[in-house]
């Protein structure tokens, strides 16, 4: 329907690249899991655009909430949206639509993906808002000399993405820049149907599927940009700027009522180092970022829009958030340092509704109107190095004000003190324990507090009386390594104070506050059979319970908790240049799952996939692989419904089915 062209930013492309010089490429890595880490994911995970995915195919304690071919959601232990911190280089990035259609994993592609590290429990008092754990991505750098990289890739039902990344300079001054295209059809799951096939299969009502005519409309198009410019003014002095641009058009969703026309973002950020500046300071960061999301979501191309779309209806939504933070970094002595510094936000949410022809009476009714979240936190940790004990204290307290452009609802005011002590005893040279407590807190967002449906005139479905959700948490674990075994196991116990759930028996002021607990376990690692050959593996299981039922309900399950989980992959180094890689994901049954809002049993599943990346020559490289080996039919995500989603026939909630059996191949040349 619309596109931001990114022609422009092509330009800032050219003067990226000037006065680079040639170097040789770097030879192929295996793909690296390292505990909660994942690395060199732009050079391994080809398959799509999608981090999401390749966060849920290499991380036991990931899910999927799957949305559509692209732009999906996780769930990292048992927590999701707001419970959990995604940052981009630092930045934050909120998406615009209250159901989940871009949520911030969404914004930023795979192949602009250097590393994405996890961090699991109430550890973080640098950032506003870590309840549960942080997933942190870390975007591609600039190297001196000249570098290049270009890849095409093809797969199962007309995906292609074609994508080129430039990088280079001096040692005083370095650039990148990165483009991709990206586009498929709709994916077939394992019976072979559609999007269109699957609706019409689950008999979700005729007036929401897709008219004829947009039957075998594309699933989604995307382009990305990514500019880095990188300044060392002095030896102690750096400046870093960067710049993403993501643009999606004609996004499908078919489990919903809508789906996104575009969902443009902008990420821009800012970075200046200085270090050594004295006794008082070895190092004094200054941070800034900027990011922005517009998603407008339409019933556009289904029945319910009427003949020529005379009776559309729109929901336009824009989310930003602007954010500042001075840290700076101390040493004690030789053994010890303190780091502190002060954090602050201002995050934007603003919906309207519009509306044509039969829906015309819910133009200008707002979903979410204009709210501002202003955020001021002071953070300081302290760590000591013992002679086999490491220690980290930390603590953070935020004053935060969310104020609604309306005289209807109140402002809501919070604040909070957060803390933690985080301890890892080495008992030899192989073997470690570690473990914490920490209490972190969240508030809610505009949309739990503020939003209104179209219904009604705009009833009002959040509940502005909400509060702020704490995390009290105590973490125990081992990690070991032998000579050819890699191990570590880790357990958890919640107690989530005043915890935020949808309460689908209310007709308004759908959100509530109820205390819960949460706990599981999970166990990753990797054993070498030889130097060639070697296994990676991870398990995670959690369990949530509410402490009393939500009102006139009597269903004490936690919603969105996955059930048992495994990854299990064997890896062969069959030459130097070759890797070979078959990997097998599997889960339990959804056993305990939160019936009076939606979530219903789903079956287990396990599926086989298969990869194999060839280094052709010095310059070529070619990774091709199978996903879903047996065309299983399965579903990952379930259907709780603080998500709008189809009933189907049946009076249920529609379940979106996973892709079926998918073949890719990627050529790419590098250097």
């Amino acid at each position: 329907m619309k596109r931001k062209p990114l022609a422009p930013l092509v330009l800032f492309s050219t003067f990226c690249t000037l006065g680079v010089a040639a170097e040789e490429a770097e030879e192929m890595a295996p793909l690296v899991v390292e505990g909660s880490r994942i690395a060199d994911v732009s050079g391994t995970q080809v398959k799509s655009a999608d981090l999401a995915e390749a966060l849920f195919k290499n991380m036991a304690n990931v899910s999927l909430v799957r949305r559509s071919g692209i732009a999906n959601d996780i769930i990292l232990r048992g927590q999701k949206k707001d419970n959990i911190n995604i940052l981009v280089d630092g930045a934050k990035i909120y998406g615009a639509c209250p159901n989940r259609m871009d949520p911030p994993t969404s914004h930023i592609l795979t192949n602009n993906v250097e590393a994405v590290e996890v961090t699991e429990g109430p550890y973080d008092v640098e950032n506003f808002g870590t309840l549960s754990g942080a997933v942190k991505i870390t975007t591609r750098e600039p190297e001196a000399g000249m570098h290049g990289n270009f890849s095409i890739n093809v797969g199962s039902w007309n995906y292609w993405k074609a994508a080129a990344t430039l990088s280079g300079g001096s040692d005083r001054i370095k650039a990148l820049v990165s483009l991709s295209h990206e586009e498929s059809d709709q994916y077939e799951d394992g019976d072979g149907n559609d999007f269109v096939e699957q609706m019409k299969a689950n008999n979700v009502s005729p007036m929401t599927r897709y008219k004829t005519e947009y039957e075998d409309l594309k699933a989604y198009e995307k382009e990305t940009f990514m500019g880095k410019v990188i300044f060392d003014i002095t030896e102690n002095q750096q400046l870093k700027l960067s710049y993403t641009a993501n643009r999606s058009d004609d996004v499908l969703y078919p489990s919903s009522k809508m789906d996104a026309l575009y969902d443009d973002s902008d990420i821009w950020t800012a970075d200046y180092i200085i270090r050594d500046l004295g006794r008082w300071s070895s190092a004094l960061e200054l941070s800034f970022y900027n990011s922005k999301v517009e998603h407008p979501m339409s019933t556009y191309y289904r029945n319910s829009s009427g003949p020529n779309s005379a009776n559309e209806k729109i929901s336009y939504l824009e989310s930003r958030i602007q954010g500042f933070r001075v840290k700076n970094t101390m040493e004690i002595d030789a053994a010890s340092e303190v780091r502190y510094g002060i954090d602050t936000s201002r995050r934007n949410w603003d919906g309207t509704y519009e509306g044509f022809g039969t829906n015309a009476g819910i133009t200008g009714i707002k979903s979410i109107d204009d709210v501002d979240t202003d955020n001021l936190g002071i953070f300081v940790e302290y760590e000591r190095d013992f002679d086999n004990f490491n220690l980290r204290l930390g603590g953070r307290y935020d004053d935060t004000r969310i104020e609604p452009n309306t005289g209807t609802l109140p402002d809501n005011d919070y604040n909070s003190f957060s803390a933690f002590a985080f301890g890892t005893w080495g008992l030899n040279e192989t073997t470690r324990l570690f473990g914490g407590v920490g209490r972190s807190h969240r508030v809610p967002d505009a949309r739990e507090l503020y939003f209104r449906s179209a219904m009604g005139g705009g009833m009002v479905v959040g509940n502005p009386d909400l509060d702020q959700t704490r995390n009290t948490e105590i973490d125990l674990g081992v990690e070991t390594e032998a000579d050819n075994l890699y191990l570590k196991a880790k357990v958890f116990y919640s107690w989530l104070g005043d915890f935020i759930f949808y309460n689908d028996s209310k007709m308004m002021y759908k959100f509530e506050n109820r205390d819960a607990t949460l706990w599981g376990f999970s166990l990753n690692g990797s054993w070498n059979f030889t130097d060639a050959l070697w296994l990676d593996f991870g398990l995670a299981y959690q369990r949530g319970e509410k402490k009393d039922p939500l009102t006139g309900q009597t269903d004490t399950d936690m919603p969105e908790i996955p059930p048992l989980k495994g990854n299990l992959a064997l890896n062969w180094q069959y030459t130097p240049a070759g890797l070979a890689r078959a990997e097998f994901i599997a889960s339990d049954a959804w056993t305990r799952y939160d019936e009076d809002n939606g979530e219903q049993r789903l079956s287990g599943w396990g599926i086989l996939n298969l990869n194999v990346r060839h280094q052709v020559t010095e310059r070529i490289l070619l990774t091709g692989g199978i996903d879903n080996v047996f065309d299983k039919t399965y579903a990952v995500s379930n259907t709780y419904k603080d998500l709008t989603l189809l009933t189907t026939g049946g009076g249920d909630v529609m379940l979106l089915n996973e892709p079926g059996r998918y073949f890719y191949l990627n050529a790419s040349y590098a250097f």
